[in-house]
């Protein structure tokens, strides 16, 4: 019979995975705090929150979060495209999660060879804007096979977080 571990049972590593979340325009509270725990659960490098600010104290994200808000780097930034423009300089590959015309399907990519990644994820209902898309490396999306042609930006966050950390070397040493 197996025994569902407490949160102290599993692993901590120290070591975070190089790879940043920039959210443009998020405004759904539960959607901030998905993405924290999101954050949290993958050990990323941090969050930047681009655009509308939010409220760090905010009950419903709190409650999504729950203590993630205390483990994740975060910060906010008005102008998203300068934010892109300074990971480009620093040698962040750049990649904007958002079906378009020549967008890639995410789960063909193999990140081994990226060194530091930016993900740019969209507003709920707008998605990224043109100004980001034309300054990302590459636009990837996420196959689906239902009639739909979106999901939920914090799910959509999940996926993506997946598929790029399953083929960066630290997660193959597991």
């Amino acid at each position: 019979m197996s025994l569902q571990l407490a949160h102290k049972a599993h692993s901590n590593p120290q070591s975070k995975f190089p790879v940043v979340i920039l959210t443009y325009n998020l405004m759904g509270d539960a959607n901030i705090g998905s993405i924290f725990r999101l954050a949290d659960a993958f050990n990323i490098e941090k969050i930047v929150f681009c655009g509308t600010p939010f409220n760090p104290e905010n009950n419903r994200l709190k409650r999504t979060a729950r203590s993630t808000l205390k483990n994740v780097a975060f910060e906010f930034q008005e102008n998203a495209r300068e934010v892109v423009e300074k990971f480009k300089k620093l040698k962040y590959a750049v990649f904007a999660l958002e079906i378009t015309s020549d967008s890639q399907i995410l789960g063909s990519i193999n990140f081994e060879d990226e060194s530091k990644i930016v993900l740019i994820i969209g507003n709920e209902r707008n998605g990224i804007d043109d100004s980001l898309l034309e300054i990302a490396d590459k636009k990837v999306h996420i196959e689906m096979f239902g009639k739909n042609s979106s999901m939920n930006v914090a799910q959509a966050t999940g996926i993506a977080l997946y598929e790029i950390t399953k083929t960066l070397p630290r997660f193959q040493k597991k």
